[in-house]
Formats: C-alpha cells, structure tokens, sequence
C-alpha cells in the first residue's frame, strides 16, 4: 500500500453567501483521499459510515482506485453529520448542527494489507484515534502526515502532544500554529511546534497562500491562486492535504525541494475544491485541468530578476 488515509467521511450540510448545498457528501478523509488519488495509483482509507452512506459515493472511490477495506459499515447507524453557514468574508463561520453518530465511538481497525503503508495521512480526528491507528503499523511510515484543529487544542492538549512526537509533519492553519505555539510570530511559532516532535510544518493561511518550515529553519512560501469565483471553502484544507501527501507519495522524495513542488499541487488541489460545493470538483478531475492549473501557480510565482551589484 502506497498511501493510507485516515479521516472522517460524512454528509455536510452547507451554506455560503453564494448558495447552499443541503446534505452532501463531505469528511476530512473523503477530501484527502479523492484529492489524493490524482497522484498515487494505490491508496486505502480507514474510517466509518453509517448505513445510510451513499453506495454510488464508495463505488466512485473503487473507479479512483481508492481501497475502502478499511471502511467500517455499521448497520443501523448513521454518518457523521455537520452543517455550517458560512460569513460574507468566507473565512469565518457558525457550526448550525454536529451529530457525531458513528464517529463518538470510532475504533480504527487497519487491514493487514494496509499494514505497511509507505505513506500515512493522518486527518483530523481526535488524537487517540490518530494515534491507535499509527500503533497498529508494524513499521514505521516513510513519512507520516497529521491534520488537527484548535478543538482538539482545548480538549486534549496533551493527548495531541503525544502524538506530534510520533509524525514527521503537522499541517495546521495560522490560528492554530499560534493556539499551540502561544506565539504571534508564524516563524518563532514553527520554531517551538518543530521542537515539539514533527520535522516539518506546514501553516495554511487559506486564500493568503501556505508556509512550509522545516527543522533547519529553512522556509517556503506558495501563494494561493486568485479566483473569480470562490462557492465552498470547506474541505479546502483537507484537499490541500491530499495533493500534498498524494504527490509526496507519487514520487516518493521527502526531501524539502520536493516538498515545496508537494505544496504547490496541495494547493492546486485546494483551488479546485472550492470552485463547487463539497467534493463535485473533485470528483471527475482530468489530468489536463490538473496540469493546467498547476501550470497557472508555476507562472504566478515563476519570474526573471537581476541583483543590482555595489
């Protein structure tokens, strides 16, 4: 197995300024998986669903060559559910409805043919989750990805720290670099959260582009791509996490030049989700619209200079 994804799948319920989606298929896990398979040929998921989840949405995974055997089914239950309005600005808003469901009570259970995964893309779940799952691989991970949020912050700070000491990079936004690092500055923020365990950090900063920071204080930084038109953020960040590990995993080259190409295809994939609601764009990709939109990001940043000399 090239590539495990672990994170939520679920129904959202969605309302921006531009619209609103009523119940659509949504979750950490769906993002980062669909997002994902655009770049590795052979990934699985773990996670769970209620009855009530939509077969045309796993047979969609199966035609993306996305391996549901770890998706727990259970009979008699329901998914995840969350709905959200959000505010004229599009990055801000209210949680109307959570229903935990299947998710209060989730115990991950990785396949054996999962079991020695290259790559692992931990999505945001709650720590104790993340970390059963890393307990039950037998080897450690080429590169082990984590998602979190600033509830998780709140709630089980300590819980959170134990696994950070386990993962080679955290992708988290600015928010939150700052909640877990106690300090303004992004840069003194990476410092202490790199201290903390990962090698690697990765701050998104929404529609203001994506740092990456590494333990040698090196930086980069990816801008977003401007849009005409912007329907959803959600699942932004979780698609951005996907084109990141997904292309980590394609090429299978952990080295921070490589990683700096993986934020510009993490935020290729971002761009593409937002233009619908919920996972639509995602879902039926060409090759070529990936191409093109990469190329767009490589020509927004790429550029000649002379250094005037004394």
């Amino acid at each position: 197995m090239s590539l495990l994804v672990v994170g939520s799948v679920a129904f959202d319920d969605i309302e921006t300024p531009f619209g609103k989606s009523d119940k659509i298929v949504g979750g950490a896990g769906t993002y980062i998986a669909l997002a994902a398979s655009y770049f590795t040929e052979k990934l699985g998921i773990v996670s769970v669903v209620g009855d009530d989840f939509p077969k045309e949405m796993i047979d969609l995974m199966h035609q993306k060559n996305i391996e549901t055997d770890g998706l727990q089914v259970k009979e008699g239950e329901k998914s995840f559910f969350w709905a959200g309005r959000y505010h004229n600005d599009m990055n801000s808003r209210d949680t109307l409805v959570t229903e935990l469901n299947v998710l209060a009570d989730f115990d991950p259970v990785v396949p054996e043919s999962y079991k020695n995964c290259e790559f692992l893309m931990l999505g945001n779940l709650t720590p104790a989750v993340q970390m059963r799952v890393i307990e039950q691989l037998p080897n450690r991970p080429k590169m082990v990805v984590l998602d979190t949020m600033n509830f998780w912050m709140d709630i089980a700070l300590d819980e959170l720290k134990a696994v950070l000491k386990k993962v080679d990079v955290l992708t988290i936004n600015d928010e939150e670099a700052r909640q877990l690092s106690g300090e303004y500055s992004l840069v003194k923020a990476a410092k202490k959260i790199i201290e903390m365990g990962p090698r690697f950090l990765v701050i998104k900063k929404g529609e203001h582009g994506a740092l990456l920071f590494n333990a040698d204080k090196e930086v980069f930084f990816a801008p977003a791509l401007p849009l005409e038109e912007v329907f959803d953020p959600t699942g932004a960040g979780d698609s951005f996490a996907g084109g990141f590990i997904g292309y980590l995993a394609h090429t299978k080259d952990i080295s921070f030049d490589n990683m700096k190409r993986a934020i510009i295809f993490g935020s290729a994939m971002a761009s593409f989700c937002v233009e619908k609601f919920g996972t639509e764009k995602l879902q039926n990709l060409s090759q070529q619209e990936v191409d093109e939109r990469v190329q767009e990001f490589i020509d927004l940043v790429q550029f000649d200079i002379s250094l005037v000399n004394d």
